[in-house]
Formats: structure tokens, C-alpha cells, sequence
């Protein structure tokens, strides 16, 4: 194992920036790419036979057309780089979703949470670390890793800001055939902004509701006939969120490129985000009466978004930082080889707790108690509130190294665009433990009549490492889109991944109790079939698999029973790795002046051998014995319908999403047995955006969020559906300026957006911010 040691809890240095320098022609030929040495033997065949008989790159006449982000400027996106690579959306035979840069932007989307709430069929589940478990089709992606930036993993529990997003984009359904583990319901890919041979620079300052300010700057400093230099910057200060936890975050974000669409090209990125937040932890859900049935169950009736009964002192402090280096070499006839580095850090200090209600026995860490068990029927001000204690300390180091090659050449008769590429990465992530409060020391408790009451807990900070992961993988793929016939193609692709882990439980003295090892070697599959008559329509079907680790959360298990000398951490460890499924029949359909897109996709998603616990073995080992399938439709839209008229949109229609086969312990369970629902999967969820431009300075615009109802975990009742309205106002005042308004949660709607068994986060509440977007 590594080395242990403390975490750096609590530091936010300046990132200290050393900008290389631009690299002279001479130099850039002497330079050997990483990608190079990884590839070699594999794809020198392939770049000969790609290689036509003209030697030279075609000539790029004009490198800011070539280099504007289509995104900037529209709702509407055409090519994606979640496949990787650059490609047209419609030569992907699998369902993609792209969040432009305009709609982060028109929207006031300042989180990833904010950016996934305008897809549809995404939820959220409030996981008992308080991190968010994004959910994709009811699978889930944090828990999976399945977050990504510009194609690499980004795994890490962190609060994700938009201020370097240049889009999102997500992957619905399996991929592990292009990313390795993962990829049930499919993945986020965030796009970071890319520096430019062009001078443009913008400034955005935001303020709004409870005390809020953001200011953001884009500056790109074109420093060569090829070379530009990108500043990204971002300072976030509120009183809260309109969910009653503070924010104070700043990040920065430095991309320097020389040899833009020259035959090399270089990058070298460097990103810093810390985060100093508040943490609401959530509502307890209440019963009509204390005895009333759980499918009875609701939120708290006349609490605000904006009431918060954790402490003063409750934080999700963190901080990411990684540096990336990529190198792309253009062969003749269009072939490509990208290479990327990107190492980093990532450290988090999570200090809260659960609010529940007291009971009606009093204790040393409970001295106020409630006359009797509460329901609606005796809520009143005077009820009073517990605050749990829950703290989550972590650091995780992570390295990546990815080659992708990518060629487009003619053999056997037929058209070939082959894809092939080799990923490497080193992960190591370590747990940290509190000391146990001493004798009398509690938390102090609450009441529901006074909510955001300043009480401070100041508990002490003496910490000891209790656990260490070391996760290994080098993946290999290969996949062939190959032209068939004048409008058909057809997409095949093979992946091998070997996966090891080892995982280290370490007691208060620093002693290794347990240690566990895995080693997995693992095949994922793809193919698809196109049907494009012509360029304004592509018909699909496809086919693929993923798979999940025991590992994929970076920890085996902790303590547990141990049955004939082996802990549940190893039995777990050999657990073998759970295989998933998706099937897709779509269509994308281009409008005749190509302004406007849609996508239309029937998908099943299955689970074919999901983990369970074994209650034979003390309920803390786990069987592949459990099954589930989500089914249903998905719509997508975006463009233009008039030239002063555009509009975006995101459906999923889920009818079907049931639990199949489980676990002995829940064969007779009717919440979570076979046939029964699965949870966090509602029936209808979407989102819908249009603008219009009444006059060249004035626009204005108008949006929904829609959720159906759906079911928490594993409880026996349905969440209310919601629907929420986001209004913008812009003018234009000239070249330079403008003001923009946006009033999102207009009706201020109150509802249960982040849901768990036990506890809910509301929506955020109604909220006014106004900007001035400067440009010079």
C-alpha cells in the first residue's frame, strides 16, 4: 500500500500556475506522444493502410470558424465527444443529450445537479455520505463512477460547478464497451472550455435572492497565429442555496493550446476548484398520525425550501485539483491519434448529520423530548428536532493515461471509421475517522418553529485513517462503423478491461485488521445497425453491455460478521462483477433547413445479475442473484422553428421499471421483491426551454421541470409529482453590455427533489438574479 497520511483538511492555497511555453515547430516533431508508445504495435498496421496517396493535411484556411463552439450560440448541438473523439450525433446509433453552453447559460445552471435537472429521466438520491447518487434510467452513475470530464473519469465526491463547462453530455444507456466499468443507464461526460486563436473576453457578474453573488470570467488571449491561452475564473457566495445550506466557492480553471489544427497539437490544462459550503442533510418524511401505515408517508406540511435545521458549523468543505496534458497527431486521409495524461487530487471534509424528530424518552445526547411520537396531527412549533451526526473524510489521488486512435479508410470493398484506443489509470482513495465525542457532549437539539438557529457544534477534530483502496484497470478496445451499403452501416465493437483492487481496513493505531484483493478480467460488447437515406434522418438499432465491480464505490465493506476466518470485506472482494444490458430502437430527424433536431428512442435497460445481500451470512455478504429492467421512450428536441423562436426540450415516458428476481430475504418483500417497482424511477420526467427575440436587444424566455411520482428506496410510499417554471428576461443594451433576469421556481413550489428512505432535500425555493454579462 502507499504511504498514509493526514489529510489536508481545510486548505485552500492559490493554485501556483507555470504556463508552458509555446513549443517551436522544431521542437514539436522531436516530441515523442505518449500515445505512440502505448499504441505502436497495435495501430501501426492501421495508420498505413488509413494513409492515402496525398501526404499533406489538408490546408485550414480559417481556425476561429474552425473553432467556434457551436454551443455558445445555440440550444441545438450536432457533434459530441462522448463517443470519443469528435462525431456527428447522428452517427451514434445510442440515445445522446446535449446540454449547450446557451441553455447553462439561459438558465442560470451553476452545478452539475442543475445542468442533469434539464434532462430527463435523471433523479437523485440522498445517499447517507450526503452526496448526491445521480440516477439514470433509475441506475446509478455516482455510485459507478460514471462521470466523466472530456472522457476521463472524474469519480471523486465533490460539489461540480458549470463555471468551465462548455456543455454536458449524456449517455443513455450501457457503454462500457468505450469507458470500462460502469454505464448501467448510461454516463455524464462534462466538456471543458478550450482555449482559442482568437482574443474575446467576457465578464459575468450575478446577484440575486438571500444575499447571493457570483462573478465568472472568460478570457481567451490569443498568443500565436496557432496558440491561444484560456482563463476561466469563478467566485460563488450566498447565504444559501434555496435549500438553507451556505455557499462560498471559488475555482479557476487555465487551458493553454499551441498547434491548433496543425498535424500536432498540445494542451495543457490545469483546474482548481474549492469548495468551503454549508450541507443540508434533509426533512425527516411525517405520517398523517404516529401510527398511521408508511405508504402513508408525505413531506412536512408549512416548512419553506429555505428553512434549515442543521448547524451553523455543518460543512462539505473539498477541493478538486488536476492538471491534464493532451497531444493530438493528424495523419494523412483524416486519421488521428489523441493522447491525454491528467493527474489529481481530490479532498473532502463532510461534517452533518440527520434531522430527525425526538423522541419521547430523554437521554444525555437528547434532553428534549416530544410529549408523544409525532405525526402531522401534533406538529406544531414546539416540536422538537434531533440532529444526527454523520462525517465523511476522504482524499483521492487519481491518474489517468488514454490513447485513442481513430481512421477513416477504404478496404475490402467498403467504407471503415475504426476507433481504437488503450486506458490506464491508478486510483487510491483513503478513509478517515473522527474520535468519539466525549462523555456528555452531544449535539444540540432543535425545534420546528425555529429554523436557520445559529447553533454551532464544534466537535473535536482528531483524526485517524480507517480504510485504503488501491483500484488498478488497463482497458483495450476496438470498434469499426463500416458502410455496408449507399445507406446502411454497421458498428461493431469489442473491449477488455483487468481490473484489480486492493482495499486495507485500518484500525485507531494505524494497524491493518482487514485486507482484501480482487482481480477481474472482463469483456464488454457493442453493435449497432444505421440506416441513413439521406442527410436529413438516421434510423437506429443497437445493442451493448456494462459491467459494475464490487469496487466501484472504491471500498469492499467494513467490520461485518466473520464466517470461518474470512471478513465480509473479502468475501465481497470476490464477488463477481455485476452485467447489464441495453437494447435501442431510434430514430434522429433533422428539420429540411437543418435548424432543428429530433430523437426519438424505444430502450430496455437490464440488470441481469444485480448484488444482494446473503442473510445466511450475517446480511453483510453479497449473491448476483437479483434482476431488474427499466423500458420505455425517449424524446429529445432542439433548434430553431423560426429564426426568432428556439426551443429545447427532454422526455422519458418509463411505464416499466420492476425488480425481477431478488434475494431469498425479499422473495415474499412486496416492496422489494419480484414484480415490485423499482425505486426512483418516475413514470414521466422532462424539461422544457424556448426563447424568443421580440426585438434585435429584447428576449425573453420561459421553461418547465416536470417529475411524476415515484417511490424513495425501498418505501411503500409515492413522492408527489411537481411541476416548476423558470421565466427569463434579456436586453441587449449594445455591443458590450447585457442585462439578463431570470426568476426560476416562479410559483415557489415547494417538493421533495432529492429523496432517500429515511429523509428528503426540497427544491430550491423561488429565486431572483439578475446579471450583467460584459464583453470587451
Amino acid at each position: 500500500m502507499a504511504k498514509r497520511k493526514h489529510p489536508k483538511i481545510n486548505r485552500y492555497p492559490a493554485p501556483k500556475v507555470a504556463l508552458p511555453p509555446a513549443v517551436p515547430p522544431a521542437s514539436r516533431a522531436a516530441m515523442l506522444p505518449i500515445g505512440a508508445m502505448l499504441l505502436a504495435g497495435s495501430i501501426s498496421g492501421m495508420a498505413q493502410q488509413a494513409a492515402s496517396a496525398n501526404k499533406s493535411l489538408p490546408t485550414v484556411t480559417v481556425i476561429e470558424k474552425a473553432e467556434a463552439p457551436e454551443g455558445k450560440d445555440a440550444l441545438r448541438a450536432t457533434t459530441t465527444t462522448i463517443g470519443k473523439g469528435n462525431q456527428q450525433l447522428r452517427d451514434i446509433p445510442q440515445g445522446v443529450t446535449v446540454v449547450t453552453e446557451k441553455l447553462i447559460d439561459d438558465r442560470n445552471l451553476f452545478t452539475l445537479r442543475d445542468v442533469l435537472h434539464n434532462t430527463a429521466g435523471v433523479t437523485f438520491q440522498a445517499a447517507e455520505g450526503g452526496e448526491e447518487d445521480v440516477r439514470l434510467r433509475g441506475f446509478s452513475l455516482a455510485g459507478s463512477g460514471d462521470i466523466f470530464i472530456d472522457g476521463l473519469r472524474d469519480a471523486a465526491f465533490y460539489d461540480r460547478d458549470t463555471f468551465d463547462f462548455d456543455r454536458v453530455e449524456v449517455l443513455r444507456g450501457s457503454a462500457s464497451m468505450l469507458f470500462g466499468h460502469g454505464s448501467t443507464g448510461g454516463l455524464v461526460n462534462q466538456v471543458s472550455k478550450q482555449a482559442r486563436a482568437i482574443d474575446a473576453y467576457e465578464l459575468t457578474t450575478t446577484v440575486g435572492s438571500r444575499n447571493f453573488l457570483r462573478l465568472e470570467g472568460d478570457f481567451n488571449i490569443k498568443t500565436g497565429e496557432a496558440a491561444g491561452l484560456r482563463i476561466n475564473a469563478m467566485y460563488n457566495n450566498g447565504d444559501n442555496d434555496g435549500t438553507g445550506a451556505s455557499i462560498n466557492k471559488r475555482g479557476i480553471a487555465l487551458n493553454y493550446r499551441w498547434g491548433i489544427a496543425d498535424r500536432d497539437e498540445f494542451s495543457a490544462s490545469l483546474f482548481q476548484l474549492d469548495n468551503n459550503n454549508g450541507v443540508n442533510y434533509g426533512l425527516p418524511w411525517i405520517r398523517p398520525t404516529a401510527t398511521s401505515a408508511i405508504s402513508t408517508s408525505q413531506v412536512i406540511p408549512g416548512i419553506k425550501a429555505t428553512a434549515y435545521y442543521g448547524l451553523n458549523s455543518d460543512q462539505n468543505n473539498g477541493s478538486a485539483t488536476y492538471g491534464t496534458f493532451s497531444h493530438v497527431h493528424r495523419f494523412d486521409a483524416g486519421s488521428e491519434l489523441k493522447t491525454v495524461v491528467r493527474k489529481g487530487n481530490y479532498e473532502r471534509d463532510l461534517r452533518s448529520g440527520t434531522v430527525r424528530f425526538a423522541g419521547t424518552t430523554a437521554s444525555a445526547a437528547s434532553p428534549l423530548t416530544n410529549p408523544a411520537a409525532v405525526g402531522i396531527n401534533n406538529l406544531n412549533s414546539n416540536t422538537v428536532l434531533n440532529r444526527g451526526g454523520n462525517n465523511k473524510i476522504q482524499e483521492l489521488d487519481s491518474t489517468f493515461v488514454q490513447s485513442d486512435f481513430s481512421a477513416k479508410f477504404d478496404a475490402l470493398g467498403v467504407k471503415h471509421e475504426l476507433l481504437t484506443g488503450i486506458d490506464l489509470a491508478w486510483e487510491e482513495k483513503k478513509g478517515y475517522t473522527l474520535s468519539a465525542f466525549p462523555a456528555g457532549v452531544a449535539k444540540p437539539q432543535t425545534r420546528v418553529g425555529t429554523p436557520n438557529d445559529g447553533a454551532v457544534f464544534n466537535d473535536p477534530r482528531t483524526l485517524s485513517q480507517n480504510s485504503a483502496f488501491e483500484a488498478r484497470n488497463a482497458g483495450f478496445y476496438v470498434q469499426d462503423l463500416v458502410q455496408v451499403a449507399p445507406f446502411w452501416k454497421v458498428l461493431a465493437g469489442l473491449r477488455y478491461d483487468r481490473f484489480s483492487g486492493d482495499f486495507d481496513q485500518i484500525n485507531a493505531a494505524g494497524g491493518v485488521t482487514t485486507t482484501a484483493r480482487a482481480s477481474h478480467g472482463l469483456w464488454s460488447k457493442r453493435a449497432g445497425v444505421l440506416f441513413q437515406p439521406d442527410d436529413l434522418s438516421t434510423y437506429y438499432f443497437s445493442a451493448g453491455t456494462s459491467f459494475n465491480t464490487a469496487a466501484d464505490t472504491y471500498s469492499y465493506a467494513q467490520g461485518g460478521t466473520v464466517v470461518n476466518g474470512v471478513t465480509a470485506a473479502q468475501r465481497n472482494a470476490n464477488t463477481d462483477p455485476e452485467g447489464s444490458q441495453n437494447f435501442e430502437l431510434g430514430a434522429k430527424l433533422d428539420s429540411a433547413d437543418k435548424r432543428f433536431t429530433t430523437r426519438v428512442a424505444l430502450f430496455r435497460t437490464v440488470k441481469t445479475n444485480e448484488r444482494n445481500t446473503d442473510v445466511d451470512l450475517g446480511g453483510d455478504s453479497f449473491l448476483l442473484t437479483g434482476k431488474r429492467h427499466a423500458q420505455g421512450v425517449e424524446v429529445d428536441f432542439s433548434g430553431r422553428l423560426t429564426p426568432n423562436w428556439e426551443l429545447y426540450g427532454s422526455y422519458v415516458w418509463v411505464p416499466n421499471a420492476k425488480i425481477d428476481k431478488t434475494g431469498t430475504a425479499n422473495l415474499n418483500n412486496p416492496l422489494l421483491g419480484p414484480g415490485s417497482n423499482a425505486f426512483l424511477s418516475p413514470v414521466h420526467s422532462g424539461t422544457v426551454w424556448n426563447t424568443y427575440q421580440l426585438t434585435p436587444e429584447f428576449r425573453l424566455g420561459g421553461g418547465l421541470n416536470f417529475r411524476a411520482k415515484q417511490r424513495p428506496n425501498n418505501n411503500a410510499f409515492d413522492v408527489p409529482s411537481f411541476v416548476t417554471l423558470d421565466l427569463l428576461a434579456e436586453y441587449t443594451i449594445n455591443d458590450r453590455f447585457t442585462l439578463k433576469a431570470n426568476l426560476n421556481n416562479a410559483t415557489d413550489k415547494y417538493y421533495a427533489d432529492v429523496l432517500y428512505q429515511g429523509h428528503y432535500n426540497p427544491g430550491a425555493a423561488r429565486t431572483l438574479q439578475v446579471s450583467l454579462v460584459t464583453k470587451f
